[in-house]
């Protein structure tokens, strides 16, 4: 299903603060051209949280009409039910492989209001969720137990799993029935996960270095732990220059670097700082990727 390497692309803009459309296609191709298994609109890293509906839709869109060979498994989560319901449906119409589904933020359900969410999207549509928990954005975790319990829902698939507890994560893969996949939140968490018995990771990294990540991520799959120390040792400083601010600051910098929209998020989230630039140009720099 989404086993493997997926990249949460950015959202590129014009200098307009406009959709690039030209740029997207661009980034798609630049995935597929390098290793990608999966591409994930319109998450966290997309901005989904500052596009309207439209502009979301259509995000979804265009990554659908251009990808050849890669799965498209579409953020389309949100805090109201009815309004991820709404987003999972159209984005089902629009042919998508999935839905990305974050866990109600700022609202702080309780877990079997967790669970009733998830159950009522997953009921709505024909196609595999994947339920995406990070306390850090939500102030909400999702349990082993509410996840597991999840797991038994026909539709949900998967888990992004963002937490950060590993006991939490290695509980769900010892019990998690035959065929859901757990699937790493957090690109240097990554290694851990699947040397757990995770299924791979929805990167970050993997928009400026995908050739690099998808060999990451096949190394540590194949279990070849030489090869995969190596390159984590290599992609360490990388991972901790595009977390030194909120994501996606960072990446939309570097993204812009390489030809992919301005840099510039939309309102809250402003350009990288000058300091920050200066130790993100270092690691990317080191690694050869400038």
């Amino acid at each position: 299903m989404f086993r493997g390497i997926s990249t949460a692309i950015i959202t590129p803009f014009t200098k307009g603060n406009k959709v690039d459309e030209e740029g997207l296609r661009r980034l798609v191709e630049f995935q597929e051209e390098n290793g990608i298994d999966t591409i994930v609109p319109c998450g966290s890293t997309g901005e989904s949280a500052m596009l309207s509906h439209d502009e979301h839709i259509h995000v979804i869109e265009v990554v659908v009409d251009h990808v050849k060979k890669a799965k498209v498994l579409a953020g389309a989560g949100s805090n109201s039910t009815s309004e991820a319901v709404m987003l999972s449906k159209r984005a089902e119409d629009l042919g998508v492989d999935g839905l990305l589904s974050i866990s109600p933020y700022y609202v702080r359900p309780t877990q079997e209001g967790i669970y009733q969410h998830f159950k009522a999207i997953a009921e709505s549509v024909n196609i595999p969720v994947v339920v995406y928990n990070i306390p850090g954005r939500t102030a909400s975790n999702v349990t082993a137990e509410t996840m597991l319990r999840m797991a038994e829902i026909e539709g949900i698939k998967a888990v992004k799993e963002a937490s950060g507890n590993l006991e939490q994560i290695k509980e769900i893969i010892r019990k998690r029935p035959k065929g859901f996949e757990v699937l790493s939140g957090d690109d240097a968490f990554t290694p851990a996960l699947i040397r757990s018995g995770g299924d791979g990771v929805i990167s970050v990294t993997s928009n400026c270095l995908p050739r690099k990540m998808s060999e990451l991520v096949n190394a540590l799959l194949s279990g070849n732990n030489v090869s995969a120390d190596k390159m984590v040792a290599e992609l360490t400083p990388v991972f901790d220059a595009l977390f030194i601010e909120t994501n996606p600051i960072p990446i939309k910098y570097v993204m812009s670097k390489m030809g992919y929209g301005t840099g510039a998020p939309r309102l809250p989230l402003t350009r990288i700082t000058d300091k920050s630039r200066v130790s993100v140009d270092a690691a990317m720099k080191n690694i050869g990727a400038w």
